[in-house]
């Protein structure tokens, strides 16, 4: 039988093995090796670009490492070294299917753009081919999107007028593009894909809806045969060139064809939505409704008779327009920012529908390739048909190749046949592909979830459409910054308390039945970051709480407080300021007859307060956790 004093000597022997335990767990915490700095970052980043560089990898072959890098630039072919005949008839019938919509859409986006009509065509040309040869999206489909068609001469037509200077206009286009495609290859090259995330998830779904209202709205010069329209973008400006052009002349017929033509497809669209097996049939329709309508245009002569068309579409594959690039005229610099936005804005809408359809087929998007890719596009050579590549059944880039192809013979072929085309169509088309971008269950959801983010939904959906797309953009990207520097300069704090039946520790509001211990405040820090923008803001709240935590422990006739363990496994990184903040909250504790503890501090975090002799300063009581920081205290 074992005597008490047996097990007391055991039960001290096992406290003193604890004891050592935790001092020794102490040094862990203090005499951690130096993180790395930022030169050290620097050279890894070095290093990883060199090892990226042929004949340095001396294990393999320099052909070995050729090919490597020619995978690793050119997707394709990495690819097509396991690609099928069963693949090819997947991706055939995804051409095709994409070409019968791509041709009039881009037709009525390139007029959306104040462009001629080929313009658009061209843009489904080369580009889709680069794309398939250096892309890593299987599904997107490359060609013109509603968003940047509008946002083009939204902006530029402020420099140059389209009506009266089409070709200087059009000169301002191409530079436009061409910037936009340098800024979105360097983006790539230099791994800047961070500035594309400076348009929030939110900010796009408020800018896209925007945007969607006012392509609308533009469409009612086409759909109404209005002559004479107003260049500005926003709802009221358009609503007033509509009214006013009720006081002169206009023919209805403009309006019963493309409303006639725009129910007939919106028809098709909502069967293929009902069954998946008539996916093809929306896509047709856009091609089917332009011959029809051309037909009927054709027969009955009614563009005598009121009916606005099309006319000549140049055919044949573009030129260089080399020549036509505008570097050192006056308003360079005005171009040069244009092109910015829309790159971002491009990058923004295709990475992220990529991505979408890559998680769902099962790979990874690789988003610093798809920048460069899609810069040397726009170098070179501009994306809405990606869902029904996928709903084709595509299997890989090549959809991209058929389609191009497929545009150039129509190119090469059939553009006189387009003579007779109704403008009123186009417009039709337009509008039938706008609904797509106005996702009203996404902006419930954003205000559900996050009501600072629905702010700058909002804010760019009436900046876009009550201003001007720049304004609608600079709103967005204002709030979502207000919101981040918001959250950085007024950080919370929280109470924690100990999990019944654990060694955790819970915020006692999120877990009320957190038990707090008597004579200890534990507080958790809620921001990565300490520094001159949020050090005294933190400091202050830390010492209200411990105010108020010692008032009410007065009042129950509990312990006072003794000891303020600081849990600080959030904090990142501190700077001066944040350092300096804990030294006068020590002070100020002190001078209240308590002590300051700091529990599981990071690495760069417990360096730097080494380096400012803090954890002397507190009289070394640093932690690896909150718990073991509470057993010196317990009482």
């Amino acid at each position: 039988m074992t005597s008490p004093l047996t097990n007391t000597t055991a039960d001290q022997e096992m406290q003193d093995l604890e004891k050592h335990d935790c001092v020794e767990r102490v040094q862990w915490v203090l005499n951690t090796p130096k993180p790395p700095g930022l030169g050290h970052e620097l050279m890894e980043t070095a290093v990883s670009w060199r090892n990226k560089i042929p004949f340095h990898n001396k294990q393999s072959g320099w052909k070995d490492e050729i090919f490597s890098m020619l995978q690793a630039t050119f997707p394709i072919l990495s690819w097509c070294q396991n690609y099928k005949a069963t693949k090819f008839k997947h991706d055939l019938l995804a051409g095709l299917t994409l070409a019968s919509l791509c041709i009039p859409q881009s037709i009525g986006y390139a007029t959306l753009a104040k462009l001629d009509p080929q313009y658009g065509l061209y843009t489904s040309v080369v580009p889709p081919l680069i794309y398939a040869v250096m892309g890593t999206s299987r599904e997107i489909a490359i060609g013109p999107v509603a968003v940047i068609s509008l946002l083009l001469p939204s902006m530029i037509q402020k420099l140059q007028d389209p009506v009266a200077n089409p070709i200087a206009y059009q000169k301002l286009v191409l530079t436009v593009t061409f910037f936009a495609g340098t800024f979105q290859a360097a983006f790539g090259l230099f791994r800047s894909g961070f500035l594309v995330d400076f348009l929030s998830h939110a900010a796009i779904v408020g800018f896209m809806a925007g945007a969607a209202i006012v392509i609308g709205l533009q469409q009612l010069k086409g759909l109404l045969g209005i002559t004479h329209f107003t260049n500005k973008t926003d709802v009221i400006s358009v609503m007033k060139s509509v009214w006013s052009s009720f006081h002169n002349p206009w023919n209805p017929l403009n309006f019963i064809l493309g409303c006639s033509f725009l129910i007939f497809i919106l028809i098709t669209k909502f069967l293929g939505r009902k069954n998946r097996k008539l996916f093809w049939l929306p896509a047709i329709a856009p091609l089917i409704s332009v011959i029809l309508a051309t037909l009927i245009v054709f027969l009955t002569k009614a563009d005598k008779h009121g009916i606005k068309i099309v006319k000549r579409i140049k055919g044949g594959l573009n030129p260089s327009s080399v020549h036509q690039l505008q570097f050192n005229g006056p308003h360079v610099g005005e171009v040069a920012k244009i092109g910015l936005i829309v790159a971002i804005i491009a990058l923004t809408e295709a990475i992220a529908v990529g991505r979408s359809f890559a998680a769902i087929k099962g790979y990874q998007l690789d988003g610093n390739k798809e920048m460069v890719a899609m810069g040397l596009m726009n170098i070179i050579g501009s994306f809405s048909r990606t869902a029904v590549n996928f709903s084709a059944g595509v299997e890989t880039a090549v959809s991209n190749i058929v389609m191009a192809i497929t545009v150039f013979i129509s190119l090469e072929l059939f553009t006189r046949l387009l003579y007779y085309t109704p403008i009123a169509i186009l417009a039709s088309i337009i509008l039938s592909a706008l609904p797509g971008l106005i996702d009203l269950n996404e902006a419930y959801n954003i205000w559900k979830v996050d009501k600072l983010d629905f702010l700058a939904c909002i804010g760019a959906f009436l900046g876009v459409l009550f201003a001007t797309v720049e304004i609608g953009l600079l709103v967005a990207v204002t709030i979502s910054f207000a919101k981040i520097i918001l959250v950085s300069i007024r950080p919370g704090t929280e109470t924690l308390g100990r999990l019944p039946g654990s060694d955790m520790f819970g915020d006692v509001n999120q877990y009320p039945m957190a038990v707090k211990t008597p004579g200890v405040l534990i507080m958790r820090l809620k921001s990565a970051l300490l520094c001159f923008a949020n050090a005294n803001f933190v400091r202050e709240r830390i010492m209200k709480w411990v105010i108020e935590e010692e008032k009410d422990s007065k009042e129950n006739a509990e312990k006072t407080i003794q000891v303020v363990i600081l849990d600080i496994s959030n904090l990142m990184d501190i700077d001066t300021s944040g350092i300096a903040s804990l030294e006068e909250l020590h002070k100020n504790l002190d001078s209240n007859g308590m002590k300051l503890a700091i529990a599981n501090p990071r690495w760069q975090v417990i360096h730097k307060l080494k380096l400012a002799n803090f954890v002397g300063k507190i009289g070394g009581r640093v932690y690896l956790s909150v718990g073991e920081a509470m057993d010196p205290f317990s009482i």
